[in-house]
């Protein structure tokens, strides 16, 4: 039983004995095997937990410090470089993307503007042509790849999940900007400063500490085949074209490359604190990273739509800002509709609460088998709400 239901460890606030409850709830009933959970308020931590394995044979206890890979989490924090350089006037986020980065503008993509990328509306969810994990590892053959491509829609006019691509398109205009690639430029600006435990890929140093991701449970392939069997071929793109998964998000190569869509390893805590920044109205630790109109602009909403990628899976109309999700009507960083957040594919999660002054982050190793809304993710944003 013990092992089933490990001890948690850390520090939880009194008042936000809720989430110490569901973060338990989680190992008993919702199939944890190793995770943390993070809370900040006013920029004061204040929920601190993590439990469990870091490995599927239970070797390896999960650690104050443990790192994982959090998927599509990363994609807030590479966000936040595009709005620290929008924030210093060096980034027109109206600006067409080829006044940055010229080949953008093959096969009719002049008029995309950079807030076409950060909000999904590119039309740029995934490549037309086959694309190997190994080629996604390269940085200048993805980004050529689609500087050169023709939209699958009318950018501006839809959200379609940008899965990998979100990264390389966000991060190619960071990098013609600033010079440095977003996890370079994060360092120097955000994490290094604010001494936060995430990073875009994994140094190899920090193997040691690093949890092994374990697979969602088994899909059948009759299932999987109906469910694909719905999607356009730019969701199948986006999600499939390469399709990545545990097995090689563990692998050396993964954690080598530059994916800021998809790589960044982290703490909860440190997801909490980045989201704690918009959470702050821009500032953490005493120290300002972005101007309060700066964090008001990161949750501009785009439009409501069925996402022409997501929209199958997720069964309702969201809206993606700049960056970031809404949790708009259907609550899902909570009952305030401009609260916002992103989740990792298999579970993990920051959000923002700029009028609670609220951020957590929750990271895990055993994926769960949706992209947004892991049922233990839910349970701890419930959980939040109900002590505040």
């Amino acid at each position: 039983m013990s092992e089933q239901v490990p001890q948690v460890h850390g520090h939880c606030d009194p008042r936000f004995a809720a989430v110490r409850t569901a973060f338990e709830e989680n190992f008993r009933d919702r199939g944890e095997l190793g995770a943390a959970v993070s809370v900040t308020v006013d920029g004061v931590t204040v929920v601190d937990l993590w439990g469990g394995w870091a490995d599927g044979g239970r070797t390896r206890a999960w650690e104050r410090d443990t790192l994982v890979n959090v998927w599509s989490t990363s994609k807030g924090p590479t966000a936040l470089c595009a709005h620290i350089l929008a924030d210093r006037g060096l980034l027109d986020l109206d600006a067409p993307v080829a006044a940055y980065w010229p080949e953008f503008a093959a096969a009719g993509k002049e008029r995309v503007v950079v807030r076409h990328l950060l909000s999904h509306r590119a039309g740029l969810a995934g490549l037309r042509e086959p694309h190997s994990l190994e080629q996604l590892y390269d940085w200048e053959l993805t980004t050529a790849r689609l500087a050169a491509m023709e939209p699958w829609w009318e950018p501006g006019t839809r959200s379609g999940y940008h899965a990998f691509s979100y990264g390389f398109l966000v991060g190619e205009v960071v990098r013609r900007v600033s010079g440095l690639l977003p996890g370079a430029f994060l360092e120097r600006e955000v994490t290094g400063p604010l001494g936060v435990d995430f990073t875009i890929g994994l140094p190899e140093k920090e193997t040691g500490r690093t949890a092994e991701l374990v697979h969602p449970p088994t899909v059948s392939t009759s299932e999987q085949a109906a469910t694909f069997s719905q999607l356009a071929p730019a969701a199948i793109a986006a999600l499939a074209n390469p399709m990545a998964g545990a097995t090689e998000a563990n692998s050396p190569a993964w954690r080598a490359a530059e994916l800021p869509a998809a790589n960044g390893h982290a703490t909860a805590r440190a997801i909490a604190a980045l989201y704690a920044i918009f959470a702050g109205r821009g500032t953490y630790g005493g120290r300002r990273v972005l101007s309060p109109e700066a964090v008001e602009r990161v949750r501009e909403g785009q439009g409501s739509c069925r996402d022409l990628v997501l929209g199958v899976g997720i069964g309702h109309d969201t809206e993606i800002a700049l960056g970031v999700w809404l949790s708009g009507p259907n609550g899902s960083y909570g009952p305030n509709p401009r609260a916002f957040g992103h989740d990792g594919y298999g579970g993990s999660c920051g959000l923002a609460d700029p009028e609670a002054g609220v951020s957590m982050g929750y990271v895990m190793n055993r994926m769960g088998p949706r992209i947004v809304d892991d049922p233990r993710k839910t349970a701890l944003v419930e959980a939040l709400y109900s002590a505040l």
